[in-house]
């Protein structure tokens, strides 16, 4: 029987172990810094804390953040790491992803999400339902590119960087770290780290204080 442990029980959460269901894990379980006075997540049990999860990680096939914060959800990815977690990436059996692209350890690929030829994603991101990843990008950890937004080829975006629902990124621009880009935002030249962006074209409204 393959068991999963998913650190993070939230809405994410439950996406992600859906899509582990369909791949799959026979057996999930969830923990959460709000346990015990959150025990159930849905269908799904609570079991412990992250202190308790580090003290059962040899119970477990493979162990996922599913965290959407994208600071916290690295932090815990390091944590996990250090202690010798065997981290697995989730991709939806729906999702359509390139054999020549890589996608890193702890990352989530939801439903109908496509990634091309050449693509590199880091560790720890999420790529959230149909969003698409062209070709020759590069996505540093724990970045979060959020359902229907498209980034057209040649993208570089740094690491936590986090990308709104239905926005979209110009072919070849360069997206610092730390940086958010709002809802709908269409980005068409370079972003430095930490600027939060809105609009159409995106400019910078004020600076990431994460």
């Amino acid at each position: 029987m393959k068991r999963l442990a998913i650190l993070g029980a939230s809405g994410h959460g439950k996406v992600v172990a859906d899509a582990a269901e369909l791949c799959g894990w026979q057996e999930i379980v969830f923990y959460d810094d709000a346990w015990p006075e959150k025990s159930q997540l849905g269908c799904w049990i609570i079991k412990g804390n992250t202190a308790s999860l580090l003290q059962s990680l040899s119970a477990f096939d493979g162990v996922i953040v599913a965290i959407g914060d994208n600071h916290i959800r690295a932090a815990k990815i390091s944590e996990l790491s250090d202690k010798g977690a065997a981290l697995v990436s989730m991709i939806h059996p729906s999702a359509m992803i390139s054999q020549y692209a890589k996608i890193g350890a702890g990352s989530v690929v939801f439903a109908n999400v496509v990634v091309n030829v050449d693509a590199n994603i880091g560790a720890g991101v999420i790529l959230n339902t149909a969003c698409t990843i062209d070709h020759d990008c590069k996505l540093g950890d724990a970045v979060h590119i959020s359902p229907g937004a498209n980034i057209a080829g040649g993208v570089s975006i740094g690491s936590r960087s986090w990308v709104g629902i239905g926005a979209c990124v110009r072919q070849c621009v360069e997206i610092g770290e730390d940086v958010v880009a709002g809802a709908g935002a269409v980005v068409v030249n370079d972003i430095d780290n930490k600027a939060v962006v809105v609009g159409n074209p995106a400019k910078p409204i004020r600076i990431n204080k994460c």
